[in-house]
């Protein structure tokens, strides 16, 4: 009965993602495109020229985080497992053309994600503890003109920054590859994050900052160098994977076979889940800049889609090129990316952990964060103290289950957060502007039309 429920919920995500997801992001990422002149292309010189200006940056407000550390923990909770691990499964379900749907939803989500950042900020109040809250909580709250559905966000956002797939990942891959018993894995790694977490945001986004840069930087150098190894057989694999997107793949090794469904549906959903596009939590945690333009920030949440998408495309064509992902018997997901890496890197057994763990751990912490924020939002007094226990026993229970139960339950927060996120970024849609550059020192800056 147990099986049969979770079989049950497996359709109700496939239809979603299939059908509903694609077609919410197309739409309104293909309207945000034409409203704003493409401002993903334009905008590129743009969000560079914020990043290295926020380098440079002090604030004269007492109130907020500095933007790069607000950024960085933003990243820190997009790049994680789902860049990896569950990317792979996006590969080893939906076939090739996956990759190109997952080009397909950060060419339109990027846009997405700007305006719900714009408007997490837009309407953000400053709070008690030094910071702000804001994000679609706030803006919701706005769009439908009733504190019902921001609470329901709410809820929906607390069981989302209980990121069970990630952890679920990282306590297996521990335990199996430095072979420590899985209890003692998952109430060491329980005790940390939540340290980390109650540390608030300026302890988070410094170890974000801290660690976040060096390690994706590795991993992307890494697989460059596997890339390259097969440079001649890029052409046939680019070519595999835009036949793939639009004709399905035929069955292969350990892959059984996908159709043009399959493969949009595994894109478009793993891409969004490892973006966190639509969902809500990052215009939370942006809320907390202290930059003094608020297009800024949101601005530079658009690098953070740009560098998500990028680790997405190292790790899939990592899989592609070596071709471990329709290898017989199928391997895990985390397995297919560490044994690629093995044949050019040694040490992946103590590498792959490594590396999984910083990106679970900051992915963690981010979330966690944002999970705390939206029980004070729905009760001040004892909203956080119920969270922590939720958070552990939620944690915890899931750590126990084969990872791909934790990804449907992720996975389907997510459908309903999306709906919710989307139709009120809709409602507010006339009062999101695109500037290329506001100038820093109250100079005015050009507003482009739209």
């Amino acid at each position: 009965m147990f099986l049969s429920f979770f079989d049950y919920l497996a359709r109700i995500d496939a239809f979603f993602w299939g059908y509903l997801g694609f077609s919410c992001i197309a739409i309104l990422g293909c309207y945000f495109t034409v409203k704003s002149g493409f401002f993903q292309f334009r905008a590129l010189p743009s969000i560079f020229r914020t990043f290295w200006y926020f380098l440079k940056y002090k604030s004269s407000s007492g109130n907020g985080t500095h933007p790069l550390k607000v950024f960085f923990t933003s990243v820190g909770g997009m790049i994680g497992v789902g860049n990896v691990a569950g990317i792979v499964t996006a590969l080893q379900i939906g076939g090739p053309g996956a990759l190109f749907w997952v080009w397909i939803a950060a060419f339109l989500g990027s846009l997405i994600k700007y305006s719900e950042v714009y408007l997490g900020l837009k309407y953000r109040v400053a709070n008690d503890k030094g910071g702000y809250d804001g994000g679609s909580i706030h803006f919701l709250k706005k769009a439908f003109q009733s504190r019902f559905v921001g609470m329901a966000a709410c809820v929906l956002l607390c069981i989302y920054a209980a990121e069970v797939y990630q952890f679920s990942v990282l306590t297996h891959c521990i335990s199996v590859n430095w072979q420590i018993d899985h209890l003692y894995v998952v109430i060491g790694f329980l005790a940390l994050i939540l340290y980390t977490v109650l540390g608030g945001i300026k302890r988070v986004g410094r170890i974000c900052s801290t660690l976040m840069p060096v390690f994706t930087l590795l991993y992307i150098a890494m697989g460059i160098y596997v890339i390259a190894h097969h440079i001649p057989e890029l052409p046939g694999l680019i070519g595999d994977v835009f036949r793939s997107a639009f004709t399905g793949h035929a069955g292969l090794g350990g892959f059984a076979g996908s159709t043009i469904m399959l493969s949009m549906q595994q894109g478009i959903s793993r891409a969004v889940y490892a973006a966190d596009i639509g969902i809500g939590y990052d215009s939370i945690i942006q809320s907390e800049t202290n930059a003094a333009q608020i297009e800024n920030q949101a601005r530079l949440s658009m690098l953070g889609v740009f560098l998500d998408n990028l680790v997405c495309t190292c790790t899939l064509l990592i899989a592609l090129t070596s071709g471990f992902w329709k290898a017989v018997p199928t391997l895990d997901p985390a397995l297919v990316v560490q044994s690629a890496l093995a044949v050019y890197f040694p040490g992946q057994a103590v590498f792959m952990p490594i590396f999984l763990f910083v990106l679970v751990y900051t992915t963690l912490i981010s979330y966690l964060f944002v999970g705390f924020k939206c029980a004070r939002f729905l009760h001040p007094r004892h909203g956080e103290k119920i969270y922590f226990v939720f958070a552990i026993a939620f944690l915890a229970f899931f750590s126990f289950f084969d990872q791909s139960k934790a990804l449907l339950a992720m996975s389907l927060a997510g459908c309903l957060l999306l709906c919710l996120n989307l139709t009120g970024i809709y409602k507010l849609r006339k009062e999101i502007e695109f500037p290329l550059f506001v100038a820093p020192e109250g100079e005015r800056a050009e507003v482009e039309p739209g």
